[in-house]
């Protein structure tokens, strides 16, 4: 195995869990906790990325070029890495402008069926000189030759590597070993694994990705992310170390991080509850959970059948829409008086 890279996207997917709201000073203390603690790079930025800041998805509460530039004033070993869906961002609108505050790690993501749609992307930041890697998104929905396909795509692009998204947490370990020793056997670039927590096993599912030939893991610390969270790294790390596997990482650096750094930025701890598990059975994206929760307490319709609905029509990020829809529809047919679920719970 090369030697494994940590992304640490603490300061990007974690801006979900708290409705993109994180500061200026989260992010300057984060990234001075941080900093020369052998994470190859720190994401930073609105959970969907660049230029993704909307009443749709989430208006932050930084403008992204103060996210950046707080960032690289408070990074001097750790480089600053960004995270970008063409449609949401443009080259015009937010790479240049990310280039300029400072960005040295790009990674360009689409739906993992549609890597056409970042060869523009990628190719105009590998002629910057730009580290550059391609993501797929929602990968439970396609088959291990499909994104093959769609990775191979993006290596001819000239992405440096592929990252697979299990974005609902629908994976299982299975399926984790399958796909990655496919891909490992057809590319010639770094493989990637961004696994979610919905049904408990991100780490375990990054240390059989790691097996299977991936090197590089995104994840966050304290699993701080959308839905029940991303692999946290902090167990990662003690896992690998345990295994007799060196990740270059400070550990007591990263736990220092942990302990003193995120209470500040968190408002609940991650974790597994019914929403997230349904989340990740019916291969939702993490995401949705709020939008799910809102709408099921609007129309007093069970979160779990919603759930289940956005899973069957199998909805990807950008039509969050679908869900009042579903919650309006499920409303029609539902006994109100025999939910199955308390919402305040989900609170």
């Amino acid at each position: 195995m090369s030697r494994l890279m940590i992304f640490d996207s603490t300061l990007r997917d974690g801006n979900h869990a708290v409705k993109h709201q994180l500061s200026a000073s989260n992010i300057k203390k984060y990234c001075q906790a941080m900093d020369g603690s052998g994470v190859k790079t720190i994401i930073v930025g609105h959970g969907n990325g660049l230029g993704a800041s909307s009443l749709q998805v989430g208006l932050a509460a930084l403008d992204e070029r103060t996210m950046l530039q707080t960032a690289k004033a408070n990074l001097e070993k750790t480089r600053l890495g960004v995270y970008m869906i063409p449609g949401f961002g443009t080259i015009e609108d937010n790479l240049k402008p990310a280039i300029a505050d400072g960005a040295e790690v790009f990674e360009i993501g689409c739906h993992c069926t549609e890597a056409d749609t970042t060869r523009e992307h990628i190719e105009f930041l590998r002629n910057q000189g730009k580290e550059t890697y391609g993501v797929l998104m929602m990968t439970h929905m396609a088959s291990p030759e499909r994104l093959l396909e769609e990775c191979q795509k993006m290596q001819s692009y000239g992405a440096l590597g592929v990252i697979l998204m299990d974005s609902a947490g629908a994976f299982t370990m299975e399926r984790v070993r399958w796909v990655i020793s496919r891909l490992y056997n057809g590319l010639d670039i770094h493989i990637g694994f961004h696994p979610h927590n919905n049904m408990g096993i991100a780490v375990a599912n990054a240390c059989i990705a790691i097996e299977e030939g991936a090197d590089i893991i995104d994840g966050t610390l304290r699993g701080f992310g959308a839905g029940a969270g991303n692999c946290q790294l902090e167990d990662l790390v003690a896992l690998l170390e345990k295994s007799g596997k060196r990740t270059g990482i400070n550990f007591y650096r990263m736990l220092d991080a942990s302990e003193k750094v995120m209470p500040e930025l968190m408002n609940k701890d991650m974790g597994q509850d019914p929403i997230s598990i349904v989340s990740g059975q019916a291969g939702v994206f993490s995401a949705f959970r709020t939008h799910v929760i809102n709408a099921a307490r609007a129309f007093e319709v069970d979160p779990r059948d919603i759930l289940v609905e956005v899973g069957k029509r199998k909805a990807v990020g950008g039509q969050e829409d679908m869900v009042v829809e579903i919650a309006k529809q499920l409303s029609c047919s539902t006994n109100n008086d025999s939910l199955s679920y308390q919402l305040s719970s989900l609170l």
